[in-house]
């Protein structure tokens, strides 16, 4: 007697997304002093009929949401949590900009250990090329 092999909850996704007809999901990363092209190759991603995820707070800009020091930093794990997530869920990552710092560095290191495809919008900043 076979016993059917459990589906892992990566591949229930995968099925889960096919079985529903959606297209492929893509997550920007990079860094967020890139605000500008990150809306450009979310335009760019959406009109090529992919559903697009990326870092909707910009840290960098003043807000209400992140002007205490302490609920700032608290808002910075939940955030990097919720892009990590954005990860998982996407079927390919896109890093945008001409600079890859430790942030996207480790975004592009955790899509990879993931087999995630990455590309990019300036090829040379990619850390294993």
């Amino acid at each position: 007697m076979s016993h059917p092999q459990l589906l892992t909850p990566e591949e229930k996704l995968a099925d889960a997304k096919q079985q529903l007809g959606l297209p492929p999901v893509v997550v920007i990363c990079g860094s967020t002093r890139f605000m500008a092209e990150m809306t450009e190759a979310d335009l760019r991603e959406t009109a090529a009929g992919r559903i697009v995820v990326k870092p909707g707070c910009d840290m960098k800009s003043p807000h209400a949401l992140w002007s205490d020091p302490a609920e700032a930093e608290a808002l910075k794990v939940r955030l990097d949590d919720l892009h990590r997530a954005k990860i998982r869920l996407a079927d390919e990552v896109l890093v945008v900009g001409d600079y890859v710092g430790d942030s996207t560095r480790a975004e592009i290191a955790y899509a990879r250990s993931l087999g995630k495809p990455v590309r990019f919008t300036h090829p040379e900043v990619d850390p294993d090329a």
